[in-house]
């Protein structure tokens, strides 16, 4: 159910340096990069302590960025955007930092806006909601649309700016009650403004900030008495409009039990005794009681309760859910409460009068008790999902139908090192993690307490975080070290291969049209799932409409490339998805240089009418092909062309390339296999040889330069007049063929005419997740790139194999850097990719090319500084 994949720890040192922060933070952003605080103790005084924000990505465990924050109290909060590229942190003196990636590294961090409510410590912090939100849908997961699978909630954003684009900014509570508001003006200044909580203020000890689908937000507090009510606060947009000075237009107050879906943020929360508040009419909505359930609490609270994401059962009733949790030395509780609007019962004399028309019957807003445990452990941490999986009465049975379950339990770590997934509405167990050591006690195995007793505390988890998918789970320990585990979809139930499979592809689907990153779904796809994973996920995504399927283009082939390079024996297919990625963005590149000769022109543009000419215009000689083109439009200054050479270059060697092995492509291991059947990126291949054509007309400098035997050999004739013949065996417009005896003959002359380049073909893969197939636990160091064992027994395919004098590749310039390269670079924490940090050409076709992937990887992944090589 739940199974250990890697752990990670500090250096050990003789005298501990890095230590876990109290109240120890952790946050799991949708690109999947985990931040986590400590406090760093000086060697020489112990009363020096720094308090440290660490960022790693979850493929490169060991390459942590670590933050000196420069917070001067203990750090209680930290929060990820719904971007995942910004982190907020808070501290106990009231300072609030944001921190972004410089130069788009995501270990390179700097602060670059902060708030703060001098001495207030912050209890709650949110980002401010910004209105985007996409459901799954289980009973319609075996449908071939993705709008029927996954829907846009009508949400609202929290604030707007003119014209309805959301506003950025967040929302803090503090300690003594104040609510305090920081907006991201549109010329990057931060406006901030703040309101007591409540008419009466009061200590807040723990509190969480939720938004409504109508944009009002809500916080709930607690002063963490048990003889004192908790509040929780429905503070409409226009409550914080009015103290923003009118900065946004005002919107009418919607109340919170008139929504159709809920959003939580993660933070802390607990009550025994709760009290609803609305701050624009003041008015107490209702109590609730539930003292003596218990023994006395602990003076200390830890944080354990969080608000659900949930969504309405009925169109006019929505959902309201919290999850209480307490806890003392001798065990907790944990409450799941709901708030629900049900009608006012109506006195007998009333009763047979008859209604007027249009008259509805009176409601009230009612607390009622879902259910209840309390025979568990004494609780350290608690993680709520963040999938925003519906659960009403239809989905509940249908997940239960076909076992789907992320997205339906919550965690609770205890202090014996064990953790269990309950379900989020009914409590009862799902599944158990008897812990990575043997300190957690497994049923029967009395040594453990004694072992316990003499280790001194057990080895638990003070923070928890669900991945984004629900599919695993990150935990701090009391060491400092980080664990990841899997969290089965099926929570451990025995599934068909094929429901397995629909579960994983429902997953992928989702990162896919959300845009998050599908690691996590990544550590359940064995390698025996590769080949029909990759088979399906093209089968639904072909049933897409055509807009859609364009969207979705280069997400798809990204999302194929780190399945195939799961297993050896899809690797080379991997090659291929690389390639293609490259093959899609130069084209793009190269069509956006042309312009129209005339301003007037009709609505197709130079790319376009170059697209359309070559797939209608069969004829293998490239100059027959040319003269339908209007060549003005082609004409480029010198500049440009000569900056580009190095990507026409690599053009003209993969076309080669690809010809060559044609003969050789009697299996699916070899890199290039995919491309002999895919119509649709000869026909770009082809495009693009005719614009190269044009271009050496005009300067013959920006040709690909071939090693040929012959000088009067026209050699882009030969690979076009080649590459028409193969591409009319596999257009899209009529059925697949062999090619032809002649075509085949030819291309095994190729060698003995060219000298046909060598290929890098595959960014060396240096992550954790092709190692994780097995089924023993990794043991990583923060710091620490160790050589990590391969996931497969079978020796690697000579194509992958680098020899350590072979020249490093910077594989989006496509130019070499040399066997030691001392310039700095990044790499790709997706794929692996690495391209030089610093562009060594300035002019503006090569930075129009460099802006493709300034941000991201063109596999869609964040980049990672790597330190130069040097001998």
């Amino acid at each position: 159910i739940m199974e250990l994949a890697y752990v990670c720890e500090w250096e050990k040192r003789p005298k501990s340096t890095h230590c876990p922060s109290i109240p120890l933070v952790c946050s799991w952003s949708c690109r999947n990069l985990v931040a986590f605080s400590t406090d760093l103790k000086n060697d020489d005084d112990d009363k020096d302590v720094s308090h440290m924000i660490h960022i790693i990505d979850t493929e490169h465990p060991w390459d942590v960025y670590s933050i000196n924050s420069g917070h001067t109290e203990v750090i209680s909060c930290l929060e990820w955007d719904q971007s995942g590229s910004r982190l907020l942190s808070a501290d106990g003196d009231g300072q609030i930092k944001c921190w972004s990636m410089s130069d788009h590294l995501v270990n390179s961090w700097e602060s670059v806006l902060s708030s703060s409510v001098d001495g207030d410590p912050i209890v709650a912090l949110s980002w401010l909601h910004n209105g985007v939100k996409l459901a799954l849908h289980v009973e319609m997961s075996g449908s071939t649309n993705f709008g029927e699978k996954f829907s846009r909630v009508k949400f609202s954003p929290s604030l707007t700016l003119f014209g309805g684009k959301p506003m950025e900014g967040w929302l803090a509570v503090t300690v003594s009650g104040l609510v305090t508001v920081s907006l991201l003006k549109p010329g990057g200044t931060l406006l901030t403004a703040s309101e007591s909580l409540c008419r009466l203020r009061g200590r807040v000890a723990l509190a969480d900030i939720a938004f409504t689908g109508g944009g009002n937000i809500v916080v709930a507090a607690t002063d963490g008495s048990s003889s004192s009510p908790a509040t929780s606060d429905f503070s409409s947009r226009q409550n914080i409009t009015k103290t923003r000075h009118n900065m946004t237009k005002e919107q009418s107050s919607i109340l919170l039990y008139d929504q159709n879906n809920l959003s939580w943020s993660r933070n802390y929360f607990k009550s025994i005794i709760l009290l609803i508040y609305n701050l624009q009419f003041m008015s107490s909505l209702e109590f609730l009681h539930f003292e003596g359930r218990m023994g006395p609490l602990e003076d200390r609270f830890w944080p354990a309760g969080r608000m659900f994401d949930t969504f309405a059962l009925e169109r006019n009733s929505a959902v309201f859910q919290v999850l209480l949790c307490a806890s003392n030395q001798s065990g907790s509780i944990v409450e799941c409460w709901s708030l629900r609007k049900e009608g006012l019962p109506v006195n007998n004399i009333f009763q047979h009068r008859s209604p007027v028309v249009g008259e509805k019957q009176p409601t009230i807003l009612k607390w009622r008790i879902l259910t209840t445990t309390n025979d568990l452990e004494r609780v350290s941490a608690v993680a709520l999902p963040k999938l925003p999986i519906s659960i009403s009465n239809t989905d509940l049975k249908v997940a239960s139908d076909t076992k789907f379950c992320p997205g339906l339990g919550l965690a609770l770590a205890f202090h014996d090192g064990s953790i269990q997934i309950l379900h989020r509405l009914s409590l009862h167990t799902m599944g158990v993690f008897y812990g990575s050591s043997s300190s957690a006690q497994r049923p029967g195995d009395e040594s453990t307490i004694k072992r316990q007793r003499a280790a001194g505390p057990a080895l638990h988890f003070k923070a928890l975080q669900f991945s984004w998918t629900s599919l695993a789970l990150a935990g701090v320990d009391n060491h400092g070290k980080l664990h990841m585990l899997r969290v089965s979809p099926s929570m451990g139930q025995v599934l068909e291969m094929n429901t397995t499979l629909r579960h994983l592809l429902f997953l992928l689907e989702y990162c896919m049209v959300t845009g998050y990153d599908w690691w996590d779904v990544l550590l359940h796809v064995q390698p025996s799932m590769v080949h029909n994973l990759v088979e399906k996920l093209h089968e639904e995504y072909m049933r897409q409409n055509q807009a859609l399927q364009q969207v979705l283009a280069t997400r798809i082939v990204a999302v194929k490339a780190s399945l195939c390079k799961l297993s050896t024996a899809t690797a080379a297919r991997a090659c291929d998805f690389h390639a293609k990625l490259l093959l899609i963005a130069i084209s793009a590149t190269l069509k956006s240089l042309l312009r129209p000769h005339v301003l007037n022109t009709p609505d197709k543009s130079p790319g376009d009418r170059l697209t359309e000419i070559c797939a209608k215009n069969t004829d293998t000689d490239i100059d027959k092909v040319m003269i339908n083109l209007k060549t003005e439009e082609f004409v480029l200054d010198g500049p440009p062309l000569q900056s580009l050479q190095q990507l026409i270059q690599w053009v003209g060697d993969f076309v080669l390339y690809l010809l060559a092995n044609l003969p050789n492509q009697g299996s699916m291991v070899r890199p290039g296999f995919g491309f002999m059947r895919d119509g649709a990126s000869l026909g770009m291949l082809r495009e693009m040889l005719v614009m190269i054509r044009i271009w050496g007309l005009l300067k013959p400098g920006c040709l690909p330069t071939f090693t040929a035997t012959s000088d009067s050999q026209d050699n882009m004739q030969l690979l076009f007049r080649l590459l028409t013949k193969l591409w009319l065996c596999s257009r899209d417009d009529g059925p697949p063929q062999d090619p032809d005896e002649s075509l085949i003959d030819e291309c095994c002359l190729l060698p003995s005419q060219l000298l046909v380049p060598s290929m890098d073909w595959l960014p060396v893969n240096d992550g954790v997740i092709v190692k994780l197939q097995g089924k023993h636990p990794l043991r990583l160091q923060f710091g620490k790139a160790s050589s990590l064992p391969g996931a497969g027994t079978t020796a690697p395919l000579e194509v992958f194999t680098r020899s350590p004098g072979s020249q490093k590749m910077d594989n989006l310039r496509c130019i070499h850097m040399g066997v030691c390269p001392t310039e700095e670079s990044k790499a790709c924490t997706r794929c692996g990719c690495v391209t030089m940090l610093r562009s060594p050409n300035k002019t503006n076709a090569m930075k129009q090319w460099e802006q493709r992937w300034i941000k991201n990887c063109l596999c869609g992944g964040l980049w990672r500084r790597i330190p130069p090589t040097l001998t």
